[in-house]
């Protein structure tokens, strides 16, 4: 098993294995399966592959202890496979470190455009963007300024704060307290109605139709995301 290239996908379900590796290896990847918990840290730790498939429920332990293990030492991307109704897992996970999740039962072409982004946010994670780019929503950072269609929008702080921390992340769904926690600091509890209300108010500002959102998306019960953006400026 080398990096490159490689997929680790574990998931104790033979049909989910057979299911993913023809299409996983027509995009270009090669498989590498697991079928419980310790043998995915056990190939983990031999040689870290380019982006993990995580299912959470596994025979010999829990999923969501895997990915704690694997972010001690690794930041690759990690998308959840996840049961439909298991909102508190995806939650939990996401909190845990994973870029992304997709519900079981899934369609591969959504999985597939899963693993892409996160893929393409660890890209640009590494490196030092200043400047994000979603359609025409510009974000500059070190300018402190936020235009569209090369109009100067007017944002409060809490909301520039808001739309900065969707953008540092974006591809990736951020939960409910996650972004209390970063944009109004810790202690908020549940204050998810209260979080609406400012995504509404961006929504007015950066939507063309807020009504049906294109770059602030909604994960009904879990968080928000902000679409990835074109390759920035730095």
């Amino acid at each position: 098993m080398s990096g490159s290239n490689v997929i680790l996908v574990v998931d104790d379900e033979p049909q989910i294995q057979r299911f993913l590796r023809p299409t996983l290896t027509a995009v270009g990847f090669t498989v590498e399966p697991a079928l419980t918990g310790a043998d995915a840290l056990a190939k983990f730790r031999k040689a870290v592959p380019e982006l993990v498939v995580l299912d959470l429920g596994l025979p010999d332990m829990n999923g969501l202890d895997v990915l704690i293990e694997m972010r001690k030492t690794s930041q690759v991307p990690i998308v959840i496979l996840s049961a439909r109704d298991d909102e508190a897992g995806k939650i939990a996970a996401l909190d845990a470190g994973a870029d992304d999740y997709v519900s079981k039962p899934f369609g591969v072409g959504e999985l597939v455009a899963r693993l892409r982004t996160a893929l393409r946010h660890a890209v640009r994670a590494a490196g030092t963007t200043a400047v994000f780019e979603a359609g025409d929503l510009v974000i500059d950072t070190l300018a402190h300024r936020v235009t569209l269609k090369g109009e100067p929008l007017k944002l409060t702080p809490k909301e520039y704060d808001l739309l900065h921390l969707l953008a540092r992340h974006a591809g990736r769904v951020l939960t409910h307290q996650h972004i209390l926690r970063e944009v109004w600091g810790p202690n908020q509890g549940d204050q998810s109605q209260y979080l609406r209300v400012f995504v509404g108010r961006l929504r007015q500002k950066i939507e063309e139709n807020p009504a049906d959102p294109r770059l602030l998306l909604n994960e009904p019960g879990v968080g928000y995301r902000l679409t990835l953006p074109a390759p920035a400026r730095v």
